[in-house]
Formats: C-alpha cells, structure tokens, sequence
C-alpha cells in the first residue's frame, strides 16, 4: 500500500507543478484578445497631423501679426523722429542749443531704430531678443516687468472710460 501512498502523493505534486502553468497562461490568452483594432491605431497619426496643420496655421497668423505689429512701430518711430527734429529749432530758440542739439542726436538714434526695424524680419528681431536676454537676463527681466506695468496701467484706464 505504501506504493499507493507515493503514487497518490507523487500525482498530487504533478497536478500542483501543472496548475501554475495552466494559470500563467489563462492571461496570455487575455492579452491576445485585446488587439487594438486598425482605427483605433490610426487615430494618434491623425490627431497628430491635425495638430500639426492647426500650429502652422496658428503661426503663420501670428507672424502676419508680428510684421503688421513691427510695420506699425516702425512708421510710428519714424514719425517720432520727425517730429523731434522739427522740435529741435524751437528747443534751440528757447532753451538753448545745447539741448536742441541732443534733440537732434535722439531724433537720429530714432530714425537709425526704425530703419533697422524695417531691414530685419520678424525672425531675426525674436533671435535678437533671445541673445539679449541670454546675456542680460536682469535687465530684460526689468524690462518685461515694466512693460507688464505700463501695459496693466494703460488696460485700468482704457477700462475706466468704458464703464464710465
């Protein structure tokens, strides 16, 4: 009977060394049923070149504004710098010569930005403030902060004669 007992005992552990296997393979057949279907695969491509034809779009139209934008400054500057010099004989009359004359050497400085605006593209104007914030992050950190100021102070009374 003892020969029974291993036979018993010896199928016993048979079964318990198969029963792991059987089980590790119940989720293999699970992963091969959740195949995604071909649409489903497509849909990340599209997205992304949907994606891809909205951000050009969003920078061509950001560009056209860039250039309007700097079109504007520059004819803006340059109507500064006329006015300036036109100013400077009056400065001379009054105040002295002196300070005409640096009325002059600003109306230039302003003259020589606007045409440098006007030379350069969009492009090359945002390289330009990179390399300049690079080297000087303190001084464009200032910048930004008073530009935000001045732009927060002009939107307040811009906001007040609406209401009013």
């Amino acid at each position: 009977m003892a020969t029974n007992s291993t036979k018993t005992t010896a199928k016993t552990v048979a079964a318990k060394k198969a029963a792991p296997k059987t089980a590790a393979k119940k989720p293999a057949a699970k992963a091969s049923t959740t195949k995604k279907p071909a649409a489903a695969k497509a849909a990340p491509e599209t997205l992304r070149d949907q994606a891809k034809t909205l951000t050009g779009q969003a920078t061509e139209k950001v560009r056209g504004a860039a250039n309007q934008g700097k079109d504007k400054a520059t004819n803006l500057l340059d109507e500064l710098s006329k006015m300036v010099a036109e100013v400077a004989g009056t400065i001379d009359d009054k105040v002295g010569a002196n300070y005409g004359d640096m009325a002059r050497k600003a109306a230039t400085s302003v003259s020589s930005l606007a045409s440098n605006l006007k030379a350069k593209e969009v492009d090359d104007l945002l390289d330009d403030a990179r390399k300049f914030v690079r080297e000087k992050p303190a001084v464009a950190i200032g910048a930004a902060a008073a530009v935000g100021f001045i732009l927060t102070r002009l939107l307040k009374a811009g906001g007040d004669d609406n209401n009013a």
